[in-house]
């Protein structure tokens, strides 16, 4: 089961070694190649493959800067370690990467138990555009999440061990949709419970009737879930559980004859495998909406999702993922930093790529809502937050595959002054 909250926050700190004028990792020759690591819960307890997709997209964004001939005459090396999932391998891949490896980043990180964030944060090892599966991101320097932070991250989750996320996703759907009564399906796990629970304040502090629906993670029982949604005339359905499960729920719904305005699932799943994800539950699957802070992988109206489709095609054929859009843009991020970083007959440091990373805003060329790292002494009470949605349909992209279609405009103007709400890691 993965989750991952994309929460808007900041700040870093470089270590003291960074004002030295001592580069803190360099080649030999300024033409030498720099070496990035990439961290990815390849393998883990929630199903193969559950998290590789922004390893995926920027390994796919490596190997193309590498066929234009690297970043400022630099080939980039990556090193990939599949830490299982757990906090013992994430440790380990830590450790071989910082320490054997030696890579001068990490980048796309997306590990479901990142354990070894405080060992890399220690070392002024710049982590770029990770996932956000946990808080690591809004608590070390040094680590810079994909979807930017405005926390102090000195060491402590968010502000003194609080948290906060705003209610933008909910307010779409209640303006957008007129939404009024909504369902969170979680797991009796702890990740998924805390974060159900995240999402049940949201929505009723947008105004919505809110039914919570717990179900046994080894055995869930979907048909109980099915027949409580259509007595209680649920019209919008959120969820804290993982694509399978989403499936299962899917196909129980289809049988009962449960339909809902929309199934509003997390950016993980937003990915081309919907039919079969969701196979033999079309209502359900059309009825699918994703959010995230990325442009949809499906709109090829723009330049920067072409190059990126086109670069996917060749490495990994018949799938595409929002994950690996990030992932890509990512790989994008860390490429931008070294080339401003890079001048004649020198590397660049580590301190110099920082200092890029928290600097203006970044939005990959548009792929990304701009992101930034602006710490705040005291968290917002409200913010203008804009986000991307999408919905998936069969009849998208004039073939029998289907896609997901861009909803509420262009992600830039998708905006909305709310809330920023607390809670606990």
């Amino acid at each position: 089961m993965t989750l991952t909250l994309t929460l808007v926050a900041c700040g870093s700190r470089l270590p003291e070694s960074d004002f030295t004028g001592r580069p803190t990792q360099a080649a030999t020759t300024a033409a030498a190649p720099i070496r990035v690591g990439i961290i990815t819960s390849a393998t883990s307890p929630v199903g193969g493959g559950a998290f590789s997709a922004p390893r995926d997209g920027a390994l796919a964004y490596i190997d193309a800067l590498n066929a234009r001939g690297g970043v400022a005459g630099h080939r980039l090396e990556a090193v990939t370690c599949d830490d299982g999932g757990s906090g013992v391998g994430n440790n380990e891949c830590v450790r071989k990467l910082v320490d054997q490896a030696k890579v001068f980043a990490l980048v796309a990180t997306s590990s479901l138990d990142y354990a070894g964030a405080p060992y890399v944060s220690h070392k002024g090892v710049p982590d770029i555009g990770g996932i956000p599966i946990g808080t690591e991101y809004d608590t070390y320097p040094h680590l810079y999440g994909i979807y930017g932070s405005r926390a102090p991250r000195d060491g402590t989750p968010g502000w003194g061990g609080t948290l906060y996320a705003g209610t933008e996703v909910y307010r779409f759907f209640k303006e957008r949709l007129k939404a009024r009564t909504a369902a969170v399906v979680y797991y009796n796990q702890s990740a998924s419970a805390r974060y159900a629970d995240q999402i049940l304040r949201g929505l009723k502090a947008e105004g919505y009737r809110t039914i919570s629906e717990e179900v046994d993670f080894a055995l869930p029982n979907f048909r109980a879930v099915a027949a409580d949604l259509r007595a209680r005339h649920v019209d919008i359905l959120f969820d804290a559980m993982d694509t399978h499960g989403n499936g299962r729920l899917c196909r129980a719904m289809q049988s009962a004859g449960v339909t809902v305005t929309a199934k509003v699932t997390n950016v993980q799943n937003w990915a081309s495998t919907v039919p079969a994800d969701y196979k033999d539950a079309a209502g359900c699957r059309n009825a699918l909406w994703a959010t995230s802070a990325s442009r949809n992988y499906d709109d090829t109206s723009d330049a920067a999702v072409r190059a990126f489709r086109t670069a996917m095609a060749a490495r990994k054929p018949g799938y595409l993922a929002q994950w690996q859009l990030e992932g890509w843009a990512a790989a994008m991020w860390l490429s931008d930093a070294i080339r401003a970083c890079a001048t004649p007959g020198t590397n660049p440091s580590r301190a110099c790529v920082e200092r890029f990373v928290t600097g203006k805003p970044y939005d990959a060329g548009g792929l990304l809502l701009p992101v930034g790292f602006t710490s705040t002494a005291r968290p917002p009470a409200t913010a203008r937050t804009c986000l991307s949605v999408a919905q998936w349909s069969d009849r998208a992209g004039g073939d029998s595959h289907g896609g997901w279609l861009t909803r509420g405009g262009d992600m830039r103007d998708n905006c909305f002054e709310v809330p920023q709400l607390p809670y606990r890691s």
